[in-house]
């Protein structure tokens, strides 16, 4: 057997059903839960990240947002959506639409908890949340503790084999790809220039980060919709058959695509949830770095990325691709090509088909926009699957003494997610997005289990923020009148005692004792 027989396997028991229906389930129950939160609070939404504060520990809203964006927003919304619809067809595109309105929802409750049980670092004082804290945290008062603690610590590992080895693999097949289609640039090259640039922006840090994906995401972003809108508008005449194609193949009333519904439903989830992660548990790493007077105020920012990745971005290219029928759709053998459309024979699918779609309007300039939009898509999600990473090495590190044995396997996390990139860079297309879906479907399922049993906290922090609001106030949070247990960190804001710039070890020392486990 051989190794990508192995990956196909793992990824046909990772990505069976019960996942599928679960983050559905999970998406309308939290829909339900918040009363339609996604949708009623979006002034809220925009109010953040207009309003959003920064310190020396912690990002802006904004900036926090763009990290999560950076994150989010890449080969996914380019590569991910030719694939849904390549596999699934059209149809995909009306489950990406609506995995994306559930799973505001799921967002707001995952990255309100990131923020409720953050922590400061050890070493430099930066904020430090996500699953693995929480997971450990909520419980942490409860005979359940210590399986709680097992699990954390299994969420954390995960995380960081996906984040530096599953993950930015795919980030890198579809930047060389697009470069190679573009230019003629040889895979391996283009892994070179990777790494090199990856290897500057990762060693400066969680500011330098948070600074870089605040420049380039919404630039890139911004220039990627309006040029995708332009083909599609000079298709107008294309407007009622790209939304006919789409609605009739989602429900198999169209007779092209009517043999693959249940495809449809599959990689319009799957695709949907890679691109937007909600659930997965990447967002609340981003979420916790938030400089925030209450949880629920980065909770409703994190909810509004799910928005502009899969409505704005995903949505232009679905667009782009079907208005000028630049892909085909395979049967359920994914060989026999059930839909040729006007693309070229024998094309891979992925960012071959939103270049041949640029090429229609932009003669000449298709591949090249798409290889440059992709480099920087791509390559701010790496860098942002690297910080997801080091914030879970971070946790574990926490109980390892040593300051030097800690900022070795910092390094040593540099070194994989390097090797990971140029791999994936000269890998197959295939192989590797059979690796990352590998990778945010075990993610997903042990995070989306979790805010299931641990939802409390995020629901009593939402009461709270919007019973401040009908008062009238600015929300600020202490987790003892609410009710929520084992969120040092708010408490110890709320008595005043967290000092700008101080590191986890220096607020531990000074308040309970340095044999107390740092905050």
């Amino acid at each position: 057997m051989t190794f990508a027989d192995v990956v196909g396997m793992l990824n046909g028991v990772v990505w069976a059903l019960p996942l599928v229906i679960l983050l559905l389930l999970a998406g309308l129950y939290f829909t339900l839960r918040t009363v339609f939160l996604q949708i009623r609070c979006i002034p809220d939404m925009v109010s953040q990240l207009k309003k959003g504060e920064s310190s020396p520990d912690g990002t802006s809203s904004f900036q926090s947002l763009m990290m999560s964006l950076a994150g989010r927003v890449g080969m996914g919304n380019i590569g991910g959506v030719a694939t849904a619809i390549a596999l699934g067809g059209p149809g995909a595109v009306f489950w990406m639409w609506v995995i994306a309105l559930l799973g505001a929802a799921t967002s707001f409750i995952e990255c309100t908890l990131g923020q409720i049980y953050k922590e400061k670092d050890l070493d430099t004082g930066e904020y430090r949340g996500g699953p693995a804290y929480y997971i450990e945290k909520a419980y942490k008062h409860t005979a359940a503790a210590p399986v709680f603690k097992v699990y954390a610590a299994a969420f954390a590992v995960l995380t960081i084999i996906a984040m530096c080895f599953f993950l930015p693999g795919v980030q890198g097949n579809g930047v060389s790809s697009a470069v190679f289609e573009a230019w003629n640039i040889p895979h391996w090259m283009t892994a070179v220039g990777l790494i090199i640039l990856l290897a500057f922006i990762i060693i400066g840090g969680v500011k330098r980060i948070a600074h870089f994906a605040m420049i380039v995401v919404p630039i890139m972003a911004i220039l990627y919709i309006i040029l995708a809108l332009v083909v599609f508008f000079v298709n107008f005449d294309q407007i009622g058959h790209v939304f006919g194609t789409i609605f009739s193949s989602a429900f198999g009333m169209n007779a092209a695509f009517g043999a693959i519904v249940g495809k449809a439903i599959e990689m319009g989830v799957k695709r949907g949830l890679y691109s937007n992660e909600a659930g997965q548990g990447t967002g609340p790493h981003a979420a916790a770095a938030a400089e925030v007077s209450h949880p629920a105020k980065q909770g409703f920012a994190q909810s509004f990325a799910v928005y502009v990745d899969t409505l704005f971005v995903c949505t232009a290219t679905a667009f782009l691709i079907i208005s000028t029928n630049m892909y085909q759709v395979f049967a359920l053998d994914e060989e026999t090509v059930l839909y040729q459309g006007a693309i070229p024979e024998g094309t891979d699918y992925g960012p071959e088909y939103a270049q041949n779609g640029f090429e229609t309007v932009f003669q000449g300039l298709g591949p090249t926009f798409v290889a440059i939009a992709l480099f920087f898509f791509a390559f701010t999600t790496i860098v942002a699957y690297y910080y997801m990473a080091e914030v879970n090495l971070t946790y574990l590190n926490r109980f390892i003494p040593s300051r030097t044995v800690r900022r070795v396997l910092i390094r040593c996390l540099q070194a994989l997610i390097l090797v990971s990139v140029v791999y994936g860079s000269v890998a197959t297309t295939g192989d590797a997005w059979a690796l990352g879906d590998v990778g945010v479907g075990l993610m997903a399922w042990l995070n989306v289990v979790a805010i299931l049993i641990m939802q409390g906290p995020a629901l009593k922090a939402l009461k709270d923020y919007q019973q401040q609001k009908k008062q009238g106030l600015d929300p600020q949070f202490d987790p003892r009148n609410v009710g929520i247990r084992n969120a040092e960190f708010w408490e110890l804001r709320a008595d005043g005692l967290i000092t700008p710039g101080a590191t986890g070890e220096e607020i531990a020392g000074r308040t309970k004792g340095p044999e107390t486990r740092p905050l």
